[in-house]
């Protein structure tokens, strides 16, 4: 036991960790100062008692929601002039995203212009028929108003000539011929008062002048529709133009552009070619199938659990919005948990895992994050804190729910257990087992003393960066925690003081035989 053992020591980390011998090795114990567990960010958390929401477990994917990818196509045949966005970028719906120069709107916009110059003149000339027939109308009706009472004049006069010569006739004072003159003349003037009284050159001055009002109106119709064909063009193409012939296409909905695949200058057909891709992810589908005995137990709107290989310390939570109709020939049913994106984190085609929460334990039970447990060789450990010290702990565990797991046995509940940087225990854990790597460490010597009944038997490594090995009773007192409900410390009376029993061999380093 006096006679020193070369012990190579692994120069990974420095004196980050200080690992016990072989001895101690077995129980997994690796002890951390302080100042290290800071640096590192080991985190700890006490086993506790909580109801579990369990369920379904499968696995699917991420898709885009319905109508939240969109191929954004030219609206018209033209060029691509300017292109506004380019991959990565954020768009809000409505935002001008490229610029066309379309050749058939141009066209429009120059038949249109032809068209309202022509429908202008058209209306100035009916204007100025519409002014004339109102003055024709006025003169008109003015001298309508002067022949109808001159007519009245004459009439009067005649039928006061007629009645007179009458009553000289029947005196025998006027010959009869004369009286049948007066008589013709009254006749004449009954005509002429007619005449004048049925104002027919004024009714064709009102319909010419109807008629000019007509063609006034007609002509500002036509002015009116003159730009309506290009109007109307615009809106069936949902785009703006400018004067120049040019079509603004806008984004119609808000997203993310995820590929752009024109080029400036280059030239589109209408509805052919996608200008670019967008993209909604602010909130995504998680996929997955469910078996068809399995399918009693889902029900829209049930919480669902969702982690990806590329976020395992994550857990999205979404619920479920659309169950399938029809069972496939697998005997499977199409099941999609709609969930929250906002950080963009979930790309679609991501391999899923889903958890459909279906119910709860019907009491407490320990339970401890998954991230505390380390897969060892197919066992299952985890590793307690006490004080400076880390101990690893083979567990059982039961069922899983979201980012925690059931410990059936192995802990007791107030345990404190590593649940961050667990695997880099285990690993600093396993360095004592791994050969030298020549040329990059350098052998230690480790001395053994002769035990005393002063001191605790135990070995030092005096190298600066490389592991230290604790004493040995750590060991002892670990192995002892398993027994008591709470971790608590033990002191050895110097008769007390367990001693080893070891030897070693060559120059591995390594003690053959038991810790008594």
């Amino acid at each position: 036991m006096t006679a020193p053992a070369a012990v190579l020591a692994h120069g990974g980390h420095g004196n980050e960790f200080h690992q016990e011998s072989e001895t101690s090795q077995a129980t997994g114990s690796v002890q951390v100062d302080a100042e290290t567990i800071k640096r590192l960010g080991i985190k700890v958390e006490p086993v506790t008692r909580k109801q579990l929401s369990v369920g379904i477990q499968t696995t699917g994917q991420i898709e885009t929601l319905p109508n939240q990818k969109v191929e954004i196509t030219s609206p018209v045949d033209g060029t691509v002039v300017e292109l506004l966005v380019k991959p990565g970028d954020q768009v809000t719906k409505g935002q001008a995203v490229a610029v066309i120069t379309s050749a058939e709107l141009a066209q429009l916009q120059v038949e249109s212009a032809q068209k309202r110059a022509e429908a202008e003149a058209d209306r100035q000339q009916a204007q100025a028929d519409l002014r004339l027939a109102q003055q024709n109308l006025q003169q008109q009706r003015q001298i309508a108003t002067a022949e109808i009472e001159q007519a009245k004049i004459e009439l009067r006069v005649s039928t006061e000539q007629y009645q007179r010569d009458q009553e000289l006739v029947s005196a025998g004072a006027l010959p009869r011929r004369q009286m049948l003159e007066s008589q013709a003349h009254l006749a004449e003037a009954r005509a002429e008062f007619a005449k004048a009284s049925s104002r027919r050159e004024v009714l064709a001055a009102e319909a010419a002048l109807k008629r000019a009002q007509a063609a006034v109106e007609v002509a500002q119709s036509r002015l009116r529709l003159s730009n309506a064909g290009y109007q109307a063009r615009l809106q069936q193409l949902g785009a703006i133009a400018n004067n120049k012939g040019l079509v603004t296409v806008v984004a119609p909905i808000a997203g993310t552009v995820a590929d752009r695949e024109i080029t400036l200058g280059e030239s589109v057909k209408a509805a052919e070619k996608p200008l670019m891709t967008l993209l909604n992810d602010s909130k995504v589908f998680a996929t997955a199938n469910i078996y068809e005995k399995d399918l009693n137990q889902v029900k829209l709107g049930q919480a669902v659990s969702v982690k990806v290989a590329t976020l395992r310390d994550r857990t999205f939570k979404g619920k479920i919005s659309v169950i399938g109709s029809v069972v496939e020939e697998t005997r499977v049913v199409p099941v999609k948990a709609e969930l929250n994106n906002a950080g963009g984190l979930l790309k679609p085609g991501m391999f899923a895992e889903l958890e459909v929460l279906t119910h709860r334990t019907p009491s407490a039970i320990l339970t401890i994050p998954t991230s505390a447990v380390v897969d060892a060789n197919g066992k299952k450990l985890v590793y307690i804190q006490n004080g400076n010290a880390f101990q690893s702990v083979e567990i059982n565990l039961g069922q899983t729910s979201g980012d925690r797991v059931e410990v059936k046995s192995g802990l007791f509940e107030g345990d404190l257990v590593v649940t961050q940087r667990a695997f880099q225990l285990y690993a600093q854990s396993l360095r004592g087992d791994q050969p030298a790597k020549t040329g990059h460490e350098a052998p230690a010597t480790v001395t053994q003393p002769q035990p005393s009944n002063s001191s605790l038997p135990g070995w030092v490594l005096p190298l600066g960066g490389a592991i230290a090995v604790s004493t040995f009773w750590a060991g002892t007192l670990w192995a002892s925690r398993r027994t008591q409900p709470r971790p608590i410390p033990l002191e050895f009376s110097e008769k007390e003081t367990p001693q080893p029993s070891l030897s070693y061999s060559g120059t591995s380093g390594k003690p053959e035989g038991d810790c008594r």
